[in-house]
């Protein structure tokens, strides 16, 4: 009969080097030793007991992968697998690529785990410190500063990006969470509302058909290219004042969506035509 083990895991030094080492077995009873990577006694404890609970969730061999899956092969793995359609619009895997693009370069050899709050907000301000560049036919060309807006997007793709990471269970957190924006991002996703006298001074400037598609965008706020451009006479139902969606951005766009009753196809000869504000970004995100 085998002797029973006394203690299921032990942190241990080693002659020449101050750093502390862990000592533990797998879910086969394989014994693994890897350094704890710090000198603090209390912190290499810390280590050993996330590695053995790992272990226990059968998650020992993900969250090895993710400490020596670099930022570069994930953003790769991340386009490929949740960024292209059907997953995502072809314009918002579009934004990721350009996004990436730029993390890549300051992040790519970094290794997953090793991505730090600190490490993020050194590269918001970095960006937020460079200029747009423009390609010429004699090289580049800078212009003014880049704006807020478009680093805060960046940040936006790296959040999502590592969120899927901890779903994964390769990080045990997102470094995302600890991260301040370095300046404030005035009218980032505001509503927009167009008045009355807005609309008509759009459509006075459209075609017939483009007017058309003004009307129905003010009246019912569908996307242009993931709903309105796709739709079907069978989905419009005058009589009953609404428009069925089966295909959307979100799960909540897949509804049915009502008419107003200043719409054109619903106005009466005598009725009133005034209408008040109008919110047209309120399903465009």
């Amino acid at each position: 009969m085998p002797r029973a083990r006394k203690y299921d895991g032990v942190v241990y030094p080693r002659t020449g080097t101050s750093i502390w080492w862990i000592r533990y077995r797998d879910r086969n009873g394989v014994p693994r030793r890897e350094s704890s990577l710090t000198a603090d006694w209390q912190e290499a404890n810390k280590r050993l007991r996330e590695r053995l609970q790992s272990r226990d969730d059968n998650l020992l061999e993900i969250r090895r992968k993710g400490e020596t899956l670099t930022y570069g092969q994930w953003a790769d793995f991340f386009l490929e697998t949740y960024s292209k359609p059907p997953m995502r619009a072809a314009k918002t895997h579009e934004a990721n690529g350009r996004c990436i693009m730029h993390l890549k370069t300051a992040l790519g050899m970094s290794k997953l785990g090793d991505i730090t709050a600190d490490s993020i907000e050194s590269y918001l301000r970095d960006r937020l410190r460079q200029r747009v560049r423009v390609k010429v036919k004699i090289g580049y060309r800078q212009l003014g500063p880049i704006k807020s807006t478009t680093v805060h997007q960046e940040f936006r793709v790296l959040r999502r990006m590592l969120n899927v990471a901890v779903r994964k269970k390769l990080l045990l957190a997102n470094p995302c969470s600890g991260v301040e924006f370095p300046v404030v991002v005035k009218g980032l996703f505001r509503p927009h509302y167009v008045t009355w006298s807005e609309q008509q001074r759009i459509e006075s400037h459209a075609s017939e058909c483009l007017r058309n598609a003004v009307r129905i965008i003010t009246e019912t706020g569908l996307r242009v290219y993931k709903e309105l451009t796709p739709m079907r006479k069978d989905q419009v139902d005058i009589q009953n004042a609404v428009v069925w969606i089966p295909d959307s951005k979100t799960p909540n766009g897949v509804a049915e969506v009502p008419l107003s009753a200043c719409h054109p196809s619903l106005q009466q000869p005598d009725g009133d035509h005034r209408r008040g504000a109008v919110r047209v970004s309120e399903r465009s995100e």
